[in-house]
């Protein structure tokens, strides 16, 4: 896999639409979908998601923390989902949230984005709290590779706001010194970097000045937690390039008929593109 991430991500979301959607195997899903809270029912829930969506979606989002739950057979069938939605034709972007430093972060990276390893993902999300340069290991790993890392800057849980919005000596928000971090990772690479960044679309327009980004935008918040196709306009721009609005449990929830699910995705689709 040589051709860098943001060079697949653009061609796959230009056939595809922008939508990202996730693969939640939240306990109450596997409820609603008559499944029980069993590696079992796991497995049932997330290879009838991922069999409809990534025939579907651009970017499949699995959510490694309800994989991990389960245990090894868990994280046995995640290593399948990841299979499985690149054999539908989707990018896979692995919602790990890791952050470590040296040799810690060394190894993480090869977990996740080292080609040996079947966790590995065309991108995974990253936390920079340990300072933005504790990435280095992650993001040389994954252009090397062709796969990107998706770095969180202001995320959507309201508890977040009183750390990513303090203000630096130099008078940026903490939030807006990690999105200029990557926008130097990604200048001049086109026709989109392989760093992108995470921004909730519950966030308020004007924040974040993301027009030097020249990277990806992962937009949770859509759907479940209240933003709109509005939302995402006013917080964005009209255009949305290089957003992803992600759906997961909003989605999900119209499973596990299989026709339903994919009703839903291509409805979500629809309004985004509009």
């Amino acid at each position: 896999m040589t051709e860098p991430f943001g060079r697949r991500l653009a061609e796959r979301t230009a056939e595809r639409g922008a939508l990202c959607a996730g693969i939640d195997p939240h306990p109450g899903l596997l409820d609603a979908w008559g499944l029980p809270r069993s590696v079992s029912g796991l497995e049932k829930f997330a290879l009838g998601a991922v069999e409809v969506l990534a025939a579907e979606a651009a970017v499949i989002k699995p959510q490694s923390a309800f994989f991990e739950a389960y245990g090894a057979a868990g994280v046995a069938v995640l290593a399948r989902v990841i299979n499985y939605a690149r054999q539908g034709g989707a990018l896979v972007l692995l919602d790990v949230k890791r952050g470590d430093i040296g040799s810690t972060m060394g190894a993480y990276t090869a977990a996740y984005l080292d080609g040996d390893s079947e966790l590995a993902a065309d991108a995974v999300t990253v936390s920079p709290y340990l300072g933005f340069g504790s990435l280095v290991p992650a993001i040389e790993t994954a252009r090397a590779a062709g796969r990107g890392v998706f770095v969180l800057a202001r995320t959507s849980n309201p508890e977040a706001w009183q750390l990513q919005n303090a203000l630096l000596p130099n008078g940026k928000t903490v939030a807006q010194s990690i999105v200029d971090e990557a926008a130097a990772v990604n200048r001049g690479v086109a026709p989109l970097g392989d760093v992108g960044v995470v921004v909730g679309a519950t966030v308020a327009p004007g924040e974040l000045d993301l027009d030097a980004l020249n990277g990806p935008v992962l937009a949770p918040g859509f759907g479940a937690q209240g933003a709109t196709v509005g939302d995402l306009r006013r917080l964005f721009g009209t255009a949305l390039r290089g957003v992803l609005p992600a759906s997961s449990r909003d989605l999900l929830r119209h499973g596990p008929d299989p026709a339903a699910l994919r009703a839903a995705v291509r409805r979500i689709q629809a309004s985004i593109s509009e």
